[in-house]
């Protein structure tokens, strides 16, 4: 019995020996994994186009898609948010595209790269994520259509991969750091879209 458990041990060595000298294992010795499919090759080349598919806090119904299209300046932002309270909503990019917490507070603050005060979208300075406001109908639902000088998909002050809050009550444009838009009714995170 000794014998045969020391032919085996020793079959075993001089497979392993083999195999890290390149030479070719035994039979025994337990096949290679197969080989790993290729990943997809990225698209290369500038982003032109992102999107936003917003999601209701929790008890919420508000929800909607934003599209961020490069225009000549800046982005321009078009989509439709519904489930509204008829009336104004502020309508910011938050710092993190993190919509996990049930009030959207691991969103963070406002995106804010150049360190200037809260103020209207019009304002030369301002955050970059101050977009301003929105306005629901009778029917809770809100059109977005305009073009945003300061946004930027990549760069130093790009905005993929933040997040995107509507806000409760209307942002005053005053109120710092927040506008006093109130409690976070929806949530998106900003990400790559398909070229059109």
């Amino acid at each position: 019995m000794k014998k045969a458990s020391f032919v085996v041990m020793a079959s075993l060595m001089a497979a392993a020996a083999a195999a890290q000298m390149g030479g070719s294992p035994s039979p025994e010795a337990p096949a290679s994994p197969a080989a790993k499919p290729a990943a997809p090759k990225a698209t290369t080349g500038p982003v032109t186009r992102a999107v936003a598919v917003l999601h209701p806090a929790k008890d919420g119904k508000v929800e909607g898609t934003l599209t961020f299209a490069k225009a000549t300046p800046g982005l321009k932002v078009t989509g439709r948010i519904s489930g509204l309270p008829a009336g104004t909503h502020g309508f910011h990019i938050h710092e993190f595209g993190d919509c996990s917490a049930a009030d959207f507070s691991s969103a963070g603050g406002h995106y804010n790269p150049t360190s200037h005060q809260h103020a209207g979208p019009a304002e030369a300075r301002r955050h970059i994520g101050d977009m301003g406001n929105i306005e629901a109908g009778a029917d809770g639902v809100a059109s977005v259509d305009y073009t945003d000088p300061r946004l930027r998909l990549e760069g130093a002050h790009g905005i993929l991969g933040r997040g995107v809050i509507v806000h409760a009550n209307p942002d005053d444009f005053k109120t710092q750091p927040t506008g006093n838009a109130g409690g976070r009714a929806a949530c998106g995170v900003i990400g790559v879209a398909k070229a059109e």
